[in-house]
């Protein structure tokens, strides 16, 4: 289908949340000056927590980070985009990607499968602009620059978000997420830090990028090395994560969802992070 739906604006910095954020975080975030709102750990198909926080906001994207294609039928998801899209227009980016081998039994050819569920979303008429891929190697890459409005890699570096730039050319949305962690104490924040990077070090996809990025087989094992846990997960004092956050876009990317790590409250350190970059609605 020919696609004149502008992308949406999308700001130069989002938060991305696992789990469950309610309605009145999404406020609250808003309050605070985040232009987008990224809901993480594959959410279903109906994308009703995607419009609940849509209804609670008044001017903040939400986005998928990112709707899993073997656990979503795409005709399913185009219908909710649909729906949502009529709510909310130019407020809802669906992101959808292909997980990971070591969590879907259904595994299996995972690029011809990503071309498929988006075959079915143009059909169904789900418009370039308001789609994102999850990407990390550059064949995917290549892809979301094709197919969607661009790409939203994970667990990467600003070096990543160099060579991604590169690979996408200058008009494709690079949205990278990035790990925080506010504590200015270096053992504290990698007692905070080490399970969550530890997990996606059990994954393929992660440590075969972050081995195409330089880090040597020692640092991609078990924990993971010092100089790899600071380069994909930043700790620190608020200026420090800042400046991080500003690695990536002076890197390239367009906007960064970032991922408060190693609380339960995370809010405290968004706003502190909002001051330091000067947010403001």
């Amino acid at each position: 289908m020919t696609d004149t739906v502008n992308r949406i604006a999308l700001g130069p910095v989002g938060v991305w949340r696992g789990g469950r954020t309610t309605p009145e975080l999404a406020v609250e975030l808003e309050r605070l000056g985040y232009s987008a709102l990224w809901v993480g750990s594959s959410p279903s198909a109906e994308l009703a927590d995607v419009e609940a926080l849509l209804d609670a906001t008044e001017t903040l994207v939400v986005a998928t980070g990112i709707v899993n294609i073997w656990k979503s039928p795409a005709a399913e998801v185009a219908r909710s985009y649909h729906r949502i899209a009529a709510r909310h227009p130019d407020r809802f980016l669906l992101g959808i990607g292909a997980g990971h081998r070591e969590a879907t039994a259904e595994f299996a050819r995972p690029y011809e499968a990503l071309t498929a569920y988006l075959d079915v979303l143009d059909e169904a008429g789900v418009p370039k602009q308001r789609l994102v891929l999850a990407a990390l190697g550059p064949r995917v890459l290549r892809l979301a620059a094709e197919r969607t409005a661009g790409a939203h890699p994970y667990l990467v570096t600003p070096e990543h978000t160099r060579q991604a730039r590169q690979i996408l050319g200058p008009e494709a949305l690079l949205a990278p997420e990035h790990k925080l962690i506010l504590d200015t104490d270096p053992a504290s924040a990698r007692a905070a830090g080490t399970s969550t990077l530890r997990m996606y070090l059990g994954l393929n996809n992660y440590v075969s990028n972050l081995r195409r990025l330089g880090f040597t087989e020692d640092e991609v094992r078990g924990d993971g090395s010092d100089r790899l846990f600071d380069a994909v997960i930043a700790n620190g004092d608020a200026d420090h994560l800042a400046a991080a956050v500003r690695a990536h876009l002076e890197a390239g990317a367009d906007h960064v969802p970032l991922q408060v790590i190693g609380t339960d409250d995370a809010l405290p350190a968004y706003r502190e992070l909002a001051s330091a970059l000067k947010l403001s609605r």
